[in-house]
């Protein structure tokens, strides 16, 4: 069965910076597109970045655009979001989420597997 784990979160200081990891296992992880989703307290779950099958596309919200980067090691059935220059309102579960396809997608209906989530807590 297909596993999806998430590593990295923790609480930071407004400025600060943290890697997440996923780390991916019961898929083909090379064929599968990835993303990284949020969700606030009392907030739907958003998209925040998503990779393709290869790494050699990827997208962002316009609200992490230029702080977060996306990546992939498929040697390594791993994913990670690098996020920057954190502030307070990027306080939320972060997922993570795979896909059958091979397409990198922002809609999180187009995702067929999920992570537990990661707490991340910015303070200001």
């Amino acid at each position: 069965q297909v596993q999806l784990v998430e590593s990295g979160g923790g609480l930071v200081q407004a400025g600060g910076s943290l890697r997440l990891s996923c780390a991916a296992s019961g898929l083909t992880f090379s064929r599968a597109a990835m993303g990284w989703f949020r969700q606030a307290p009392g907030k739907d779950r958003e998209f925040v970045a998503t990779i393709n099958w290869s790494g050699g596309s990827t997208d962002y919200a316009d609200s992490v655009k230029g702080r977060f980067t996306i990546s992939r090691d498929n040697a390594k059935n791993t994913m990670y979001l690098q996020m920057n220059s954190l502030k307070p309102e990027d306080t939320a579960v972060y997922y993570c989420a795979a896909s059958r396809g091979v397409v990198a997608r922002s809609w999180r209906n187009d995702y067929d597997y999920w992570g537990q989530g990661t707490q991340v807590t910015v303070s200001s």
